[in-house]
């Protein structure tokens, strides 16, 4: 299926430019590090404040890894053929929204347990933090390709895409920290979790038309 070969592509792409990928995971890293060197390592204030430093880190390495998903297809021309396959556009925007979580989401998720360990992470909110950035990260998958495809075609379209894209991830932040402060009172946090949820699948069902879109303006200009 045509599908599963974009996504052993971009995969295969991907290990051929390691430094692409792993830089967003680094900057993640760093971040989650500076924080307890420079706040201190009261273990009662790093697990207070832990779980909105992990999303913000989170949310600023998914924006370091956005800009690839369709630069370097547009700059060789094969962005075109892919449109032309005859496989459907929308699948094939659903096949890079994938291979984008893949490649930036799930090693987040992968990376939290160290995140947990560094800012002292008591293991429910640890799972409550796995459990949003489940949910939450392929949303900003779909938002941020979404924005790609509306700048790829220019020269220096980093900043804009920071300014359709951040606002567009706030909804995604305000129930994910809303988790994660019921799971620090020890409260349940199901429902917040049900509209994370709705949200992911209303971002993988609409997105991929919304990025097909976005791409023929893009390439028509």
């Amino acid at each position: 299926m045509i599908f599963w070969e974009i996504v052993k592509r971009e995969l295969q792409i991907a290990m051929r430019k390691r430094a692409e990928i792993l830089n967003p995971l680094w900057f993640f890293l760093i971040v989650i590090t500076l924080f307890p060197l420079v706040i201190g390592p009261d273990p009662t204030l790093l697990s207070r404040i832990a779980p909105g430093i992990a999303w913000v880190a989170a949310l600023l390495s998914a924006l370091l890894s956005f800009e690839r998903l369709f630069r370097d297809d547009f700059i060789d021309g094969s962005l075109e053929q892919l449109m032309l396959s005859p496989q459907s556009p929308v699948l094939t925007a659903l096949a890079k929204v994938l291979s984008h979580w893949l490649l930036t989401g799930f090693p987040l998720i992968l990376l939290s347990p160290i995140a947990a360990l560094l800012l002292s992470l008591e293991i429910h909110l640890w799972c409550a933090l796995v459990l949003t950035l489940l949910l939450g990260t392929p949303v900003l998958s779909c938002i941020g390709a979404i924005g790609v495809a509306l700048t790829v075609g220019l020269r220096k379209g980093g900043v804009l895409l920071s300014l359709i894209v951040v606002p567009l991830f706030i909804p995604v932040l305000i129930f994910a920290s809303s988790v994660l402060e019921a799971a620090g009172l020890h409260l349940p946090y199901g429902g917040q979790l049900a509209i994370l949820g709705a949200m992911m699948s209303g971002a993988i069902t609409l997105s991929p038309f919304a990025v097909v879109a976005a791409l023929r303006i893009s390439l028509d200009n």
